[in-house]
């Protein structure tokens, strides 16, 4: 694999039609030399010029190595610069908080109360993703896909702590016959 990635970025020991020592080439005697700066010899497919000018290889391959990654959508500040770091991030450290406290109330033996805040920060993080334009580090990917996963989530696990035995405050009549491995009462 090596080889083939040297092969297509190292130019080529033949002489072809760019070469300017070959005598039909574009790069003979009547084509720019480079030292006037008024034409530029490119031997590859070229996109635009990056920041110094220069013409940039096009190529289908991705990066080995990341060079920078966009901001998602809404993934700004939530409050102004000036407020502290904080109020900057109220909408995670809302949800943070509400499934912490959901955990703490897990750990004190009450489940099903626990468990429900724990689907309802999910679900209230969705809401927020979707209903306000900037929630900072709420951000994580696109829109669309945040509110997916915040609402696929928070649903699940509240359908999941409304059937947790004893005494389920949501049974659903197809269940018992999916899950035959399930202990029952009866």
């Amino acid at each position: 694999m090596p080889a083939d990635r040297n092969a297509a970025s190292a130019p080529s020991a033949a002489p072809g039609p760019d070469d300017p020592d070959e005598p039909n080439g574009r790069g003979g005697p009547g084509a720019a030399d480079g030292a006037d700066g008024d034409e530029l010899t490119v031997r590859d497919p070229v996109s635009a010029p990056d920041a110094q000018g220069r013409p940039r290889r096009v190529t289908r391959r991705f990066p080995l190595f990341t060079k920078d990654t966009a901001r998602p959508e809404g993934g700004g500040r939530a409050a102004s610069g000036d407020a502290p770091a904080p109020a900057r991030q109220w909408p995670v450290l809302a949800v943070l908080g509400l499934a912490g406290l959901g955990l703490l109330i897990t750990a004190f033996d009450q489940f099903r109360l626990g468990t429900l805040l724990i689907g309802v920060a999910l679900l209230g993080g969705g809401a927020m993703r979707w209903l306000l334009p900037d929630v900072g580090m709420l951000a994580v990917r696109s829109r669309f896909t945040d509110i997916v996963t915040y609402g696929v989530l928070g649903t699940v696990i509240v359908l999941l702590a409304l059937m947790a035995q004893p005494h389920p405050l949501l049974q659903i009549p197809f269940l018992k016959d999916t899950l035959h491995f399930t202990v029952t009462s009866e």
